[in-house]
């Protein structure tokens, strides 16, 4: 009777792993089909490059050291991808800017243009956003890939004014870092030339 009893528990324990080990199996969601490219692009970006998400008439740059890569979704799933991407990654850290103009775009004249703006706020998830006029963003960008990779990741969105402008920042060293250093280096600098010239 006990060794029946034994069984039971044997067979009901077994059943409750199987049940456990059943649920874990579940068949996760397959990666969509360009991420394995974009997170090799990704991977090898670094401090000062940019990634600009883009709609899709934006133009492919024969500029050396502007890379497109084209991805078939929208430009609010992009932008979550990537900031994801990065709050996964200790080496770099994103700083994002939008068109000035965007916030004044009416529904009347682009439909689904409200409904893009409350999709790319929730997509940000709470990093800030710097806001200037397109040209001068669009003037940056190419400024900086004159010594500095960009990677232009064009969307299916079809709205104006809807890039979105992604320099890479480094993760473990930032600007504020970087001035105060420089600052104290030209501080002992300075008291070390004034203690050479004292008699």
């Amino acid at each position: 009777m006990f060794r029946s009893f034994q069984k039971k528990c044997a067979l009901l324990a077994g059943l409750a792993i199987a049940a456990v080990c059943g649920c874990s199996h579940q068949a996760l969601p397959e990666p969509p089909a360009w991420s394995s490219e974009l997170n090799s692009e990704l991977q090898a970006l670094g401090y000062r490059n940019w990634i600009i998400v883009a709609e899709s008439s934006f133009p492919v740059h024969s500029r050396r050291g502007v890379r497109t890569v084209v991805v078939d979704t929208e430009t609010p799933e992009m932008v979550d991808y990537i900031v994801d991407y990065f709050d996964r990654s200790e080496n770099v850290k994103p700083s994002f800017s939008t068109a000035h103009e965007l916030a004044y775009v009416e529904n009347d004249r682009a439909p689904g243009i409200d409904d893009f703006r409350a999709r790319l706020k929730k997509a940000l998830h709470g990093h800030d956003v710097r806001k200037m006029d397109h040209r001068a963003l669009s003037l940056l960008a190419q400024s900086d890939s004159k010594k500095f990779a960009v990677l232009v990741i064009k969307t299916k969105t079809a709205l104006p004014y809807t890039n979105v402008f992604i320099e890479l920042d480094s993760g473990y060293w930032d600007r504020e870092s970087e001035d105060q250093l420089r600052a104290e280096m030209k501080a002992q600098r300075k008291d070390a030339s004034a203690e050479k010239t004292q008699p």
